[in-house]
Parts: C-alpha cells; sequence; structure tokens
C-alpha cells in the first residue's frame, strides 16, 4: 500500500504526518510526505524540517518532498487539493492521510479546502485528521 500525506506546515499536517508513519508501518505501505508551494522559502525548509523530526522521532528515513510550482493565487486549497489528486493519478497512490482545519462555511466558501477537494475527487480512500 502506498501512503500520502501532504503537509503544510500545520499542527493537523503533522498530526496527519504522525498517523499516517503508522498507517503505513500497519498495512507494511511505501509512504511519501509531500508539501505543495508555489516557491521554495525559508518557510518551506522550515516545513521539511519539521516532517524530517516527526519522521525520525517516529523511526522512519522517509525523506520529505517539496513540489514546487502550484499556482497558489487564487483558492489555494484548492489548487493544494487538486495538485495531490493528480499526484495520487501519476504515482498510483492507494490511500491519502491528511489534516484538516476545521475551517467554517464561509471560510470554506472563500478559500475552499484541500481536504474536501481530495474527498469530493472520489479517486482513492482519504482519512482526513482534524
Amino acid at each position: 500500500m502506498d501512503v500520502l500525506v501532504p503537509i503544510d506546515g500545520s499542527e493537523t499536517s503533522f498530526r496527519a504526518l504522525a498517523f499516517g508513519i503508522e498507517f503505513a508501518e500497519r498495512f507494511e505501505g511505501d509512504l511519501a510526505v509531500v508539501h505543495f508551494t508555489d516557491s521554495e522559502t525559508d518557510a518551506t525548509e522550515d516545513i521539511a524540517e519539521h516532517a524530517r523530526e516527526v519522521l525520525a522521532g517516529k523511526g522512519s528515513d522517509v525523506e520529505p518532498e517539496v513540489v514546487t510550482g502550484a499556482e497558489l493565487d487564487v483558492r489555494p486549497s484548492n489548487r493544494v487539493g487538486e495538485a495531490v489528486l493528480e499526484l495520487v493519478s501519476e504515482r498510483g497512490f492507494d490511500h491519502v492521510v491528511m489534516g484538516h482545519h476545521g475551517a467554517g462555511a464561509v471560510e470554506r466558501a472563500m478559500l475552499g479546502s484541500a481536504a474536501e477537494t481530495v474527498l469530493r475527487g472520489d479517486e482513492v480512500p482519504v482519512t482526513v485528521i482534524p
């Protein structure tokens, strides 16, 4: 089983990462950790470094991947959700584990939700971690 865990630097995404590590282990699967961004910055490296710490703390040697070039200027969460679905399709992931911030209806209408986009994509089973 190939498991994808997209991270965005939020606590919910790192909780999802911790769960995803254990999930992949439990099902003897391979784990991929990906951060989507429009361009790499110091914040991008901070996110990757925090992910490395979480992974190492769980005994995993997986290296987080940074995918640049995502167009995040309009409805960035939806764009990230679409990028997750594209990666699932390209690489054949069997499961996605991701965090969700619990935004309200107005915030979702304005900004979208990456987790909601992936769930509605109906392409792969998704575990959403609050």
